[in-house]
């Protein structure tokens, strides 16, 4: 009675959540694969190579692309970020679901892929610009100059919303988790993600005429 395993994008603006609400659905459920991408950028304090991303250089990464072993890839601040293919497949193969934390533009790219049918995606936009702006100062990760670069491009991935398959306005973070959840749950019971169902109907009928 296994299903297959659906590819669970969660993008927004910096600063608006996806993150955090990331941490949280993984901990809700331990079964939930993440996909640790892979990145050009230095590591910050604190991050462990193969656990926060999977760190390469310049030329490296562009060689897995060049292989075909990135699911998605972009350029963002100057920096590669991208999704590696094989682990992805290996986790719908044995039904498990993978949470993607991306931007809209590695999105479009898996949706448009081979893999697209299997993609449930989630936009989470912020409560007001006020609001994000004061996320990205509080939370003490980058600096002023970033900050604004990451105000600057906040319009135009905002002007993606309507892309994704669900919009959450993180307006409170338990409520907008408990959307999360909900969301998930429901995608997982899709009658096209189940074809254990098709033999289960198929017993029913045998168990009816056997009557």
């Amino acid at each position: 009675m296994t299903r297959r395993g659906l590819l669970l994008i969660l993008s927004s603006p910096s600063g608006a959540g996806k993150s955090t609400l990331s941490r949280r659905l993984m901990a809700w459920d331990p079964t939930l694969r993440f996909s640790v991408s892979a990145t050009t950028r230095a590591p910050r304090p604190g991050e462990v190579d193969g656990r926060d991303y999977w760190f390469h250089s310049r030329p490296d990464f562009e060689a897995m692309v060049d292989a075909g072993q990135m699911l998605e890839h972009a350029e963002v601040f100057g920096n590669l970020y991208g999704s590696p293919r094989g682990p992805v497949e290996q986790a719908m193969a044995e039904g498990r679901d993978t949470l993607f934390d991306i931007d809209w533009q590695g999105g479009q790219q898996i949706r448009n892929s081979a893999l697209g049918r299997d993609v449930v995606s989630i936009f989470i936009l912020p409560p007001s610009i006020a609001e994000l702006e004061r996320r990205l100062v509080i939370r003490g990760q980058d600096s002023a100059e970033v900050i604004a670069g990451r105000m600057a491009k906040a319009r135009a991935e905002i002007s993606h919303w309507a892309e994704y398959d669900y919009v959450i306005v993180n307006r409170d973070l338990d409520a907008s988790f408990d959307q999360l959840v909900t969301i998930l749950t429901a995608e997982r019971l899709r009658r096209d993600r189940q074809p254990w169902l098709t033999d289960f109907v198929r017993t029913l009928n045998r168990q009816v005429d056997a009557r």
